[in-house]
């Protein structure tokens, strides 16, 4: 809103002097500087003049006052010490008679002080103003996540008046406060002009009425061509314009919760058909090959998908420590660097129908990966994955169990598992130990007398590292370890 007339005359560093008495509460819109005897063609009304009265003559005083208070500018600067000593007493009469407030500008203030200072003020006013409509759009998102009655009651305290939702048909879903209710019959025939389509063109987005002591501006809710809602609110007052864009920033907000379940509807179809056991007839439902990736970024997952226009095509459902996510097949390119931004992954073999293998296999991939703390690690690439898939997890368990329990008892697990680590390299395993090659050797010399084996023998490292494997895991499962830090492949 426009500084005041007063304010800007009492900045001391203007030395504005009122000599028509005290100030009115009018609004400078402008500052305008003119010596014409007509500067009334140049104004658009609200302004404060200013003058040196170059051209004034006592005959032409009253004149002048007269053609400036029928043009409605706020007041009339005058400076004085410049053409004239003193405000001459005939245009000081003529502004007392015609009601124009009369400032004396002294000699040391420049007309351009004046300029720039309410310019400042309309600046700062203006940036108040959408320093508020700013604050009050994020009140009312903040309110919009809990509902639309929520929004409406914000919405009503910060216009100071009240509001009212209406639905489609004119039926008050939401007042605040509670007796705004009452007013939805009094605004049917303004619903009727919103929701009537003109022969060209569409229909009218907004109606504003005055009746006594109540100022209502009455909004469309939705984007088609038949609404979907209403929005009215009332205040004492014509609305501002910041209060015009708090009221915008509500009727979007409305406008998207209201088109939102158009968005929900294949999802909604979706689940029906896989309820009824009609999977092909879900239209969410990829219907080619899927993976399943194991990502274990938690609730990063869901916002990551959601950055992106390809996670739209994904389906995520969160579980105990990671979340599991179908992906079609061909847009796992796009979607697996996504994912590995959130936190490490696992990712399935190509699947189709039952994907409770695919889930599996995900999940023992994402274990796999942390383990050799690696950003992702696809089921396929898992070293002899094959061969432990084809183990009765029971029986295998029984049998590493045995196997390894002489090396438990003695400490000498993680020994024979970095010998096998480094292909049988002492010197690699002994580095990677932190212990002399010597104590190595010893060691595994003690390793091969309690296995009453060769671990050098191929075939007694295959039985180790089988065993080790399915040790790895703790649950009804058989692990890989696939995270063996042997370097490139080469002859030992």
């Amino acid at each position: 809103m426009p500084p005041t007339l007063a304010a800007v005359a009492a900045l001391p560093q203007l030395g504005l002097k009122s000599l028509t008495g005290p100030l009115p509460d009018t609004r400078v819109v402008w500052v305008a500087v003119s010596e014409l005897e007509d500067p009334t063609p140049f104004l658009e009304g609200g302004e404060l003049v200013l003058t040196t009265g170059m051209r004034l003559t006592p005959a032409s005083a009253a004149g002048y006052v007269s053609r400036l208070v029928a043009r409605g500018v706020t007041g009339l600067g005058f400076a004085v010490g410049v053409i004239h000593d003193d405000v001459p007493p005939e245009l000081l009469a003529a502004a007392r008679d015609q009601g124009l407030v009369l400032l004396e500008v002294p000699r040391p203030t420049p007309f351009i002080a004046i300029g720039k200072a309410v310019s400042r003020m309309l600046a700062a006013e203006w940036y108040e103003d959408v320093t508020r409509a700013f604050q009050a759009q994020r009140e009312l998102t903040r309110a919009a996540l809990t509902g639309p009655g929520a929004l409406v009651t914000r919405l009503a305290r910060l216009l100071g008046g009240w509001a009212l939702l209406l639905d489609a048909s004119g039926d008050a879903q939401h007042a605040e406060p509670a007796g705004a209710r009452g007013r939805a019959a009094a605004l049917e025939p303004e619903l009727a002009r919103l929701r009537r389509r003109p022969a060209r063109g569409s229909p009218a987005a907004s109606v504003a009425l005055a009746v006594p002591d109540d100022h209502i501006v009455v909004q469309r809710i939705g984007l088609s061509g038949r609404p979907r809602g209403f929005l009215a609110v009332g205040t004492d007052a014509p609305l501002p314009p910041a209060a015009h864009t708090i009221v915008g920033s509500a009727v979007a907000l409305l406008t998207l919760q209201s088109e939102t379940p158009r968005t929900d509807r294949e999802l909604r179809a979706s689940l029906a058909a896989l309820l009824l056991g009609r999977p092909g007839e879900a239209p969410l439902v990829p219907g080619g090959p899927v993976r399943v990736v194991a990502c274990a970024g938690g609730a990063a997952v869901l916002d990551v998908l959601e950055s992106d226009p390809a996670g739209a095509r994904c389906l995520a459902l969160p579980l105990e420590g990671h979340s599991a996510v179908i992906v079609p097949d061909e847009a796992l390119g796009t979607i697996e660097p996504l994912l590995v931004s959130a936190g490490t992954a696992g990712v399935s073999d190509p699947a189709s129908g039952d994907l409770g293998t695919a889930l599996r296999q995900a999940e023992e991939a994402l274990a796999a990966a942390v383990r050799a703390r690696r950003d992702v690690l696809h089921y396929s690439a898992l070293p002899g994955q094959s061969v432990l898939g084809l183990l009765e997890p029971g029986l295998a368990h029984a049998f590493a169990g045995s196997l390894l329990a002489p090396l438990r008892e003695e400490g000498l697990v993680e020994t024979v598992q970095a010998y096998l680590a480094a292909n049988g390299q002492g010197e690699a395993a002994a580095r990677a130990l932190g212990v002399h090659r010597h104590t190595l050797r010893s060691r595994m010399r003690k390793a091969a007398e309690l296995l009453d084996r060769d671990p050098d023998d191929p075939a007694v490292r295959a039985e180790l590292w089988i065993a080790l494997a399915i040790a790895s895991n703790h649950d009804e499962r058989i692990g890989h370890r696939g995270d063996s830090q042997s370097g490139e492949p080469g002859i030992a």
